[in-house]
């Protein structure tokens, strides 16, 4: 499926600006399965920085040995960001639950576009970043991309040979 790509997303400096300014973030869509993207991204997140993270699933009960949440109205707080791992034609449902809670960001995991979500948060006065990992942007920031073997520490285009 061939989704229109004419919205703007907000630059590398403005999207730090977010991610300096979340203090929260609500995955929605977290699996307990570790080869999901959403476990890998909640497992860097619960070690590697200094969010408050919720799950959102509504068969769920328990991931990384936290509670998962049915909704985003179940949370205990309004969450600053909402990240999101759900299919395409879930995600105007997710952005009602976010408008509706108050929470400030919406972020589509990478993979993830959907101009009409995009706009309609916009016009709603949130953030709005699509298809692009929350992990991969706070280690690009954050100097962490080393921790999940991004940065071998070594340059040069020459294979490495084993020991």
């Amino acid at each position: 499926m061939t989704h229109d790509r004419s919205w703007q997303g907000p630059s590398a400096a403005e999207r730090l600006k977010i991610l300096r300014e979340t203090k929260s973030i609500a995955i929605v869509g977290a699996s307990n399965k570790p080869s999901r993207a959403s476990y890998f991204v909640a497992t860097y997140l619960l070690s590697s920085s200094k969010y408050t993270v919720y799950f959102v699933n509504p068969v769920l009960d328990e991931i990384l040995g936290q509670p998962v949440y049915k909704s985003l109205a179940d949370l205990p707080e309004v969450p600053d960001m909402v990240e999101v791992f759900r299919k395409h034609d879930d995600l105007p449902g997710v952005l009602d639950e976010a408008l509706a809670v108050g929470s400030k960001t919406l972020w589509l995991q990478l993979g993830s576009w959907h101009e009409e979500v995009a706009r309609r948060a916009e016009a709603a006065g949130m953030n709005v970043v699509m298809d692009r990992c929350v992990k991969i942007e706070h280690a690009r920031f954050y100097g962490g991309l080393r921790l999940a073997g991004f940065n071998t520490g070594v340059i040069s285009s020459k294979r490495q040979q084993l020991a």
